[in-house]
């Protein structure tokens, strides 16, 4: 997987897993919904993206999406 398949995984489940807290525990983890989509909207204007650098650090190899 290249970086830009692992990123869209890890916000995928970042998305899934506060939807399921919100149902189950309390509806203030649909804050942490709000946030991943405001990153994810941020990072495809400017390229800059905290958990893709952190991924490259583990070695996860780049594609088209993020440099």
């Amino acid at each position: 997987m290249n970086l830009g398949q692992v990123m869209n995984a890890f916000a995928g489940v970042m998305i899934l897993a506060s939807l399921a807290l919100a149902h189950y525990h309390h509806p203030y983890w649909l804050w942490f919904t709000a946030f991943v989509g405001a990153n994810l909207f941020q990072s495809a204007f400017t390229g800059f993206c905290i958990p893709a650098m952190i991924f490259k650090k583990f070695g996860v190899k780049p594609g088209s999406a993020f440099n």
